[in-house]
């Protein structure tokens, strides 16, 4: 018999502290819409299930408080806390995972990460159209990614590119700008007066 295919579960990571946009990135709306909710319908249309990771002192913000939630497990160590406590919660699964802070992210880009997957990989990445390394934020992370990610925070090593680059991932081209993301005011107006001209 053949064995069934791993399901495909979806990641919203939007528990991170914002500190260098000094607000909470979630909530800060591009096209009329807040970041959080138009990454959510974007991940929701092409994955089984779909959370959004959170800390836990974020779980009754009243933005996020209307989804499905995976509350950190782990300490507030960035991304990997999430990945980690999404793992740990349904470890059958694999995790479509995705950044909040994409605007240019589109469902196109997201099928194309889902066409290309391979689930013999660890990970199949998208290629960072800025140094050339997996993307470890927009990615799918297969069951066998797990023992690696939870080695290396045991080890206190926390970045989630690192364990990508440790494992055997599928990469794949950068897609051209839609992972751009947004860290400071400064690159929010830059990206706000961009997506105008885009109107």
């Amino acid at each position: 018999m053949s064995q069934a295919p791993t399901p495909l579960y979806g990641l919203l990571l939007s528990g991170g502290a914002s500190q260098r946009m000094r607000q909470d990135k979630a909530i800060l709306a591009y096209r009329g819409e807040p970041q959080l909710l138009r990454a959510w319908r974007l991940l929701e249309a092409v994955t089984e299930r779909a959370f959004v990771s959170v800390r836990d002192s974020q779980r009754d913000d009243p933005l996020r408080a209307g989804l499905p939630q995976i509350v950190d497990t782990y300490d507030a160590i960035g991304p990997a806390a999430g990945i980690l406590s999404a793992q740990a919660r349904h470890p059958d699964a694999a995790w479509l995972v995705l950044a909040c802070d994409l605007p240019l992210l589109d469902s196109g880009t997201l099928r194309q990460l889902i066409d290309a997957r391979d689930p013999q990989a660890d990970a199949t990445v998208f290629t960072s159209n800025h140094d050339g390394l997996p993307e470890p934020l927009c990615a799918i992370w297969e069951p066998s990614s797990h023992a690696r990610l939870l080695q290396r925070y045991q080890d206190g090593s926390y970045c989630p590119r690192k364990a990508l680059i440790q494992s055997r991932i599928k990469l794949l081209p950068a897609p051209g700008d839609a992972l751009d993301n947004v860290n400071t005011p400064e690159e929010r107006e830059a990206m706000q007066q961009r997506l105008e001209s885009l109107a």
